[in-house]
Parts: structure tokens; C-alpha cells; sequence
């Protein structure tokens, strides 16, 4: 059963897509600069993220994403960063890389908020080795793509205050085709890259002195594919713990919990339930995610104001 259900979703995600989304995260809310530019530099410091999500845990070839991102200040006003995302699924069949550098340009808009705009650059390698679905007994006919090479652009904007932000990107605004040059008449293709939009938005009641709650939303949506909204709901307390829950709409529950080891270390961890028919099947034990942050602190910033965004 799990080789046929892998196969059946890497046949039909990759031999006539019409519209392929980006990478999911449940912790998107510690992940911002992977899809909003306008996010760099924003925490005042110099910071590193990591991000290690494990989907479908059971399901043989099922996606596997890592990200690893770097963002800082350089003045008052600009900031700079650089995302690299992986996304592969069936064991190597589709591996998507992602490389962007990103700027950002922040203007007060008052005495605590901030609205920043933000442009990135770089580009997309794509690799297909549809031979590998001969080890499930699968054979096609359908030509390899090696590590093709597609450059993109994107732009965001993003406001916050001590308390509350929310932003509106679109990471990559080329729409690259990947085509089945295999001698055909036809111009179908083998995957497509398209525009993707995300809007983000959270913020923070400080119930008591030891203890803050955030509601935060994320709402994705491409041509062609359903729309994706993810709400969550966290609690951080004494600055040092947080835990929450979050659901995306139509799809899964998740479980989230965070340690602020440090001031400059964060370990962030969450656990998603697939609500359709996907998790209920035995052989499906949910998704996994793993973010660790690192913030180098200054002598002018000895002690991280934890924003919880």
C-alpha cells in the first residue's frame, strides 16, 4: 500500500501540474524571512534559523523540507539577509532547491511602529529522476530534469510594533514552466512554478507580567490550488516557554511548544495531525517539525526583547 499511494502522488504531482504551491511550515510564525523579504532585520540583531520539517512520518518517499536562513541590520533603516530552502519528496524523485538574498528598507510610521518593504532575488534548482520510481515497480517513460536552473524575484511589505505585525508577499513572481521536450507535439510539462501569495498577521495581549498570548494567521494562496489558512494560538510564559496549537483549514492539527534556552538560543517543536483521509490511514504518524534560532547579541543589545514574532 505505501508504494502504491507514493507513487500515485508523485505521478500526479509532477506529470501535469497545473499549479504547484511552496514548502509548508507549521512554525511559520519563527520562519518569516523564507517568505516575506521585508522581514530582515527585523529583530534588531544579527540571526540565524534553522527549520527541519519531516511530513507524513511513515509514508515512504513523503516530503521532507529543511531551511536555513540568515538576516541582519546593517543600519537604522536597511536590512539584509539570505534563505536557502530543500524541499524533496520520493527519496530523492523531486528535490527543489530555493537560494535568496534578500534587502530590506524599514520607515517609522510612529513611535513604536514600523513599515518595512522588501525585495529578493536569486533563483530555483529543480531535479527529477523519475528512474527511482523503479524501485516501487513503477516504470515511465517520462524525461529526467537535471538540476535546472530558474531565477526569481519577489517583494514583500511588513509592519509591526512591540506587539503586533502582519505582512503581504509574493516570494516569487516568475512562472516557470518546466516542459516534457520528449518529442511531442503537445506542450505539456512536467511541473510549474507559480505565484504564490502570503499574508501574515499575529499579535500579543500580555494577560499578566509572567504571561502573553499571541493568535497568529497565514493565509497562502496560488491559481490553481486550494486556498491555505493556518490560525494558531500560542502562550509564552516567563519569557522562557511557550505552547499552543494551531489547525490548518481542511487539512491538519498541530501541537507547538518553544524554549527560549538562552538569550540567544531558541528550540522551537511541532507536531501536525493530518484531519483527512491521509491521517487516519495506519501507516501516516503525522508531521514533525524541529526550529532552532541564534542571535547574536551586541554590546549595544546585550538582552533580546522576546517580540514572540
Amino acid at each position: 500500500m505505501k508504494k502504491y499511494i507514493i507513487i500515485i502522488l508523485i505521478i500526479t504531482g509532477f506529470q501535469s501540474v497545473s499549479a504547484q504551491q511552496d514548502a509548508q511550515y507549521t512554525q511559520y510564525m519563527y520562519n518569516t524571512i523564507a517568505v516575506n523579504p521585508a522581514y530582515a532585520g527585523s529583530r534588531g540583531v544579527f540571526s540565524i534559523g534553522a527549520l527541519h520539517r519531516s511530513q507524513w512520518v511513515g509514508l515512504d518517499g513523503a516530503p521532507v523540507t529543511q531551511t536555513l536562513n540568515f538576516h541582519t541590520p546593517v543600519s537604522n533603516r536597511v536590512g539584509l539577509g539570505l534563505s536557502i530552502v530543500n524541499d524533496e519528496i520520493g527519496n530523492g524523485t523531486n528535490q527543489d532547491t530555493y537560494f535568496d538574498a534578500a534587502f530590506s528598507y524599514t520607515i517609522p510610521t510612529s513611535e513604536e511602529g514600523k513599515l518595512s518593504f522588501g525585495l529578493k532575488a536569486g533563483g530555483h534548482f529543480l531535479n527529477i529522476d523519475f528512474t527511482k520510481l523503479r524501485n516501487y515497480g513503477a516504470e515511465t517513460n517520462l524525461p529526467n530534469i537535471d538540476n535546472k536552473f530558474s531565477p526569481n524575484f519577489g517583494a514583500g511589505i511588513y509592519y509591526h510594533t512591540d506587539k503586533f505585525y502582519t505582512g503581504l508577499s509574493v516570494p516569487n513572481f516568475l512562472q516557470t514552466e518546466h516542459f516534457d521536450n520528449s518529442g511531442t507535439n503537445s506542450s505539456s510539462f512536467l511541473a510549474e512554478e507559480r505565484l504564490n501569495i502570503y499574508l501574515i498577521t499575529g499579535y500579543v495581549f500580555d494577560i499578566n507580567p509572567n504571561l502573553k498570548f499571541k493568535p497568529a494567521g497565514l493565509a497562502k494562496a496560488v491559481k490553481g490550488a486550494p486556498l491555505q489558512v493556518d490560525v494558531s494560538a500560542n502562550f509564552l510564559i516567563n519569557e522562557k516557554f511557550s505552547v499552543g496549537a494551531a489547525y490548518r483549514w481542511d487539512a491538519a492539527v498541530s501541537l507547538l511548544a518553544g524554549f527560549q534556552i538562552s538569550d540567544q538560543l531558541m528550540l522551537g517543536l511541532a507536531y501536525d495531525r493530518e484531519t483527512t483521509d491521509l491521517g487516519a490511514t495506519r501507516f501516516n504518524d503525522g508531521s514533525f517539525e524541529v526550529f532552532l534560532r541564534y542571535e547574536f547579541l551586541t554590546r549595544y543589545k546585550k538582552v533580546l526583547t522576546p517580540r514572540f514574532f
